[in-house]
């Protein structure tokens, strides 16, 4: 049995997936993009005897913070981003609005994000990668025992990211996918911020924004 626990939470509206990590047998987990399950996320730590240690953000779109404010207060667990999307973060009232929503302020991001690093906490062993192009600060969260990543919305089961919203560059997060995603093993699984898991060796089979086109070269 694998010892690393990934448990989605699938918010109605956006559709966004949030997640629990935790090691079997541990009582502090991490979440990860609470967007709106907040709720839902209070329940089962508390239905699982579980203190979340860590609250870690792949980015700062609306949807994957939405419900950060609640779940902060619920449980003051420390706050993590990449400091290249705190302008998002910093504006998230204003993403909000432009999907008919509102939310209050943020609370403050406790600690900062660096590219390579690797985070020790709740007897988890996460590497943290850069991984721009949908997002200036967007990482992705590498656990190598439980040869797992969670990616947010870098890819998807046959898609990328979207890039048309600020701070998106399309050629930039193909670029970093190739470098930071497809770098990993293939059977890594990949748990995104939409839709169901994939692994790296699927996409890199099939995903049609990244293999080879009609005989040509790659995007």
């Amino acid at each position: 049995m694998n010892e690393i626990e990934i448990r989605p939470f699938v918010a109605s509206g956006f559709g966004q997936n949030a997640y629990i990590l935790r090691r079997r047998g541990h009582t502090e987990a991490v979440v990860v993009d609470p967007g709106g399950q907040h709720a839902t996320l209070r329940t089962a730590l508390t239905a699982g005897g579980l203190e979340a240690a860590a609250i870690l953000l792949t980015h700062a779109h609306i949807d994957h913070v939405e419900g950060l404010s609640a779940l902060h207060a619920a449980t003051g667990a420390p706050i993590w981003l990449h400091p290249a999307d705190r302008a998002l973060y910093d504006h998230a009232q204003q993403q909000a609005a432009m999907f008919g929503l509102r939310i209050g302020e943020l609370p403050g991001i406790d600690h900062d994000f660096e590219h390579g690093q690797v985070l020790q906490i709740a007897g988890l062993s996460i590497e943290v990668r850069h991984v721009p192009g949908h997002a200036p600060g967007h990482v992705i969260l590498y656990i190598a025992e439980a040869a797992a990543a969670i990616v947010g919305d870098v890819i998807f089961q046959g898609s990328i990211g979207r890039t048309d919203l600020p701070g998106g560059d399309f050629a930039q997060l193909v670029r970093n996918i190739r470098e930071q995603v497809f770098s990993l093993p293939a059977s890594t699984e990949l748990y995104p911020g939409h839709g169901p898991p994939t692994t790296v060796g699927h996409e890199q089979m099939t995903n049609p924004f990244l293999i080879p086109q009609y005989g040509g070269g790659l995007a």
